[in-house]
């Protein structure tokens, strides 16, 4: 259970029922819908950058991208949790990568049926020219909010991220087992 549910009372059970009694959804006000339109659009938007210039298509990115802000491999299967993507997805998305040469697999040190996987050379390369055209992407899609709202905005995020015990950073998210 979410720390958002546990600690419901009793007058919140009541007004759950009331509102379940005869009520309509509006889609267009349901936070669920409008995150996940938002989500879907933005993710469009910076997909041309490198679907365009690069071939690579939203699972392809969310490889890299994973891959790039660590310092050491990974697992598929970290990969696919982190992005919230299907496995079978993610897989199809490292196989093209490793076509391409721009991932490799590693072997675990520790278990040698195991393997991780990581960035060539040539993925470092691509993802480093990607990363500014992407922030210059992200700062055009913020540039509707003032400085102060972006601040707010991403705390508000992150204070949902944290309802729902998301990871939120970096360092955390290369603490092993964090997803």
């Amino acid at each position: 259970m979410s720390k958002a549910f546990a600690g419901e009372s009793s007058t919140g059970s009541r007004r759950e029922s009331a509102a379940g009694k005869g009520a309509k959804l509006d889609l267009f006000r349901f936070v669920p819908f409008r995150l996940n339109r938002l989500a879907a659009e933005v993710s469009a938007a910076l997909s041309v950058e490198y679907q365009e210039r690069y071939g690579l298509d939203i699972p392809e990115w969310r490889v890299l991208a994973t891959l790039g802000f660590r310092n050491e491999a990974c697992s598929a299967q970290y990969i696919s949790h982190c992005t919230r993507t299907h496995k079978s997805t993610i897989s199809r998305a490292v196989t093209a990568l490793m076509n391409r040469q721009l991932v490799e697999r590693v072997e675990n040190a520790e278990d040698r049926r195991e393997f991780a996987l990581r960035m060539t050379r040539k993925g470092k390369t691509l993802y480093e020219e990607l990363i500014p055209r992407l922030l210059r992407r992200e700062q055009e899609i913020l540039s509707c909010l003032s400085a102060q709202e972006r601040k707010d905005f991403a705390a508000l995020l992150g204070k949902i991220e944290r309802s729902l015990d998301l990871v939120q950073t970096a360092k955390d998210a290369g603490v092993k087992d964090a997803y």
